[in-house]
């Protein structure tokens, strides 16, 4: 009898180390991948923080074949216009960055990547007849959405290779202007932001606003006679015959040209 509470003893005692190291083992695992990771996945990627396996391989790092895992079947991403060159992109690192906190979305854009790969020259390990044909058909994409036409220009924020691109293959639904410039981007814009530091806003006593700023909906409806006229002292009340007359396309008569939102007289107006 004595005999079996012994054994019974032994086997509670081994299951309670058992658990015990077992534990200690799993934190000290989610403590190593704590102390490795350089910093938390984003908020679309947070599930994987401790999972690195899902996209890191060992000795190698993250290969594209492990994105292709979640992502290769994205049609909302192939089948968008400025998007589907992704559907013949080899390597994904280059232009998404992990790792940047929760806040911060994962896409960097790196147009001198995008146009390294219709330039590049094949390397070794690229000579097999399957990445060349991938390497074929990635060339003839670009050449047939993406290769500028006419002579190239000179940008001191674009380097030569990122101007073998062309701005609108992707960026058409982005334009502003109303093709009212062209289609050749880069002759103002760089590829890091939209805004233009060497531009110049013409002086505020001009009245050709409308030339290049369209009003937003609600002035074509009932918001601008009763509020947006109201706010800027322009409504068409009676003993104020000056005003009446004032359209859509006059936005020199109540705005400033620093700000939208700096009302001629009121001053800076928050309007939601």
């Amino acid at each position: 009898m004595k005999k079996w509470i012994v054994i019974i003893l032994v086997l509670i005692t081994a299951a309670v180390l058992g658990s015990i190291l077992y534990r200690r083992g799993a934190m000290q695992a989610a403590t190593w991948r704590r102390q490795a990771s350089p910093g938390p996945l984003s908020a679309s990627h947070a599930s994987l923080q401790n999972n690195c396996a899902a996209c890191h391989t060992p000795g190698t790092g993250v290969e594209a074949v492990n994105c292709a895992v979640c992502h290769a079947n994205n049609e909302a991403l192939l089948q968008r216009q400025p998007t589907a060159f992704h559907a013949h992109i080899q390597t994904c690192s280059q232009c998404h960055l992990e790792h940047q906190g929760a806040n911060r979305r994962p896409t960097k854009m790196d147009h001198l990547a995008l146009a390294k790969f219709g330039l590049h020259e094949l390397t070794k390990d690229a000579a097999d007849s399957e990445r060349r044909q991938v390497h074929d058909k990635l060339v003839g994409w670009i050449k047939q959405h993406g290769a500028r036409q006419g002579p190239e220009t000179e940008h001191p924020l674009i380097t030569p290779e990122e101007m073998t691109l062309d701005c609108a293959s992707c960026h058409s639904n982005q334009d502003k202007h109303f093709k009212l410039f062209g289609q050749d981007c880069a002759q103002c814009h760089a590829t890091a932001q939209w805004t233009i530091p060497e531009f110049q806003h013409p002086s505020p006593r001009s009245t050709n606003c409308a030339q290049c700023h369209q009003a937003p909906p609600s002035h074509y409806m009932m918001h601008f006679e009763m509020i947006d006229k109201t706010v800027a002292g322009k409504a068409n009340a009676p003993g104020n015959p000056c005003c009446t007359d004032v359209q859509v396309n006059q936005c020199y008569r109540c705005h400033q040209t620093n700000a939208w939102n700096d009302i001629k007289g009121v001053g800076w107006y928050k309007h939601h």
